[in-house]
């Protein structure tokens, strides 16, 4: 009788073969398309998904601004950030956030997502968010993924 491999193949880095992927956010509710979005970029899609490599592949989302929440988020979400001097604590509601930087909604909903890693730090720069339907991302050859 032959011994079993039952061992699950862990893959190298140098073994990983890549695709960038182009999602539309138009319509979509930001934390679900946000998990999404996380599992791609993490490489979970994937048989071959190896915690510890970078397995996975990268996100142009295009539409930014056409992400939608649910129930009173869109009224009493804010965005804080400080500047680092006293009483620097500032707070943009989140109307104003989507007017003047969409892109950044979805970033920071994709980043609280991740795990707090350098590994997932350098998955995060495989992430690319546009405003409109329009990228210039053409040479990553992306692959349009339907709803």
């Amino acid at each position: 009788m032959q011994p079993k491999n039952n061992k699950t193949p862990l893959v190298k880095k140098e073994e990983v073969k890549r695709k960038w992927f182009i999602l539309d956010a138009d319509g979509k509710t930001l934390g679900r398309f946000a998990a999404e979005v996380t599992k791609i970029l993490r490489g979970k899609h994937k048989p071959t998904f190896t915690p510890h490599v970078d397995t996975g592949d990268g996100v142009i989302i295009v539409n930014a601004e056409k992400i939608h929440v649910s129930g009173a988020k869109e009224a009493q979400k804010t965005y804080r950030y400080y500047t680092g001097h006293p009483g620097g604590l500032r707070e943009i509601p989140y109307r104003q956030m989507k007017e003047r930087k969409p892109e950044y909604i979805l970033e920071h909903a994709i980043k609280g997502m991740m795990p707090k890693t350098r590994l997932a730090r350098a998955q995060m720069k495989k992430l690319r968010v546009v405003k409109g339907s329009n990228h210039e991302f053409a040479a990553q050859q992306p692959v349009a993924v339907g709803a």
